[in-house]
């Protein structure tokens, strides 16, 4: 069996785990998430804590995989995920437009990004951005959708980073 499925899940309070026979939902404060679960793969909740586990060898790196995603959602729906922006450049800003973040990334035109439903952005001061929300993936792919409107450049690391990225840089060409 997996390393990783073996390990128990701990439900805190106010969480709720439904195993449905193709399904597992998570619901909590923070929202509601739900994944496929694959046949030959078993959820037990004994104790306020679920196990993943399965008899079919070719199964068990599936498994893990499902403890880890199930964590995740449980950890999300109480907790919630955040990712932080920087913005490293002159004259570079982010701001809120209603349901709308407004860059200014040195392009002539600024760039519009709406939010999708279940992610909060927020920007805390004009070069940090702050992705929050329930469902670890689309937070991650929020803030990866962003940075990619201008990803840091290696000479100056001016771009998008996130906070606490390391851009390895480069020499200057030699005159």
């Amino acid at each position: 069996m997996s390393r990783v499925a073996k390990k128990p899940i701990t439900l805190p309070k106010g969480v709720e785990l439904n195993i449905q026979d193709e399904s597992i939902s998570v619901k909590g404060s923070k929202g509601t998430l739900s994944v496929a679960k694959p046949a030959g793969i078993t959820v037990i909740i004994e104790d306020g804590q679920a196990q993943v586990a399965t008899d079919d060898a070719g199964l068990v790196p599936l498994a893990g995989t499902l403890r880890a995603i199930t964590a995740n959602m449980v950890k999300g729906v109480s907790e919630g995920f955040e990712r932080k922006l920087e913005l490293v450049g002159v004259g570079y800003r982010a701001s809120m437009q209603g349901k709308d973040l407004n860059l200014a990334l040195g392009f002539s035109h600024p760039v519009l990004f709406t939010a999708p439903e279940g992610i909060t952005i927020t920007t805390p001061t004009q070069t940090e951005i702050l992705v929050a929300g329930a469902d670890k993936q689309r937070v991650g792919e929020v803030a990866a959708k962003i940075r990619g409107f201008r990803p840091p450049e290696p000479y100056k690391g001016k771009g998008v980073k996130y906070a606490g990225e390391n851009i390895i840089r480069k020499e200057a060409k030699k005159a």
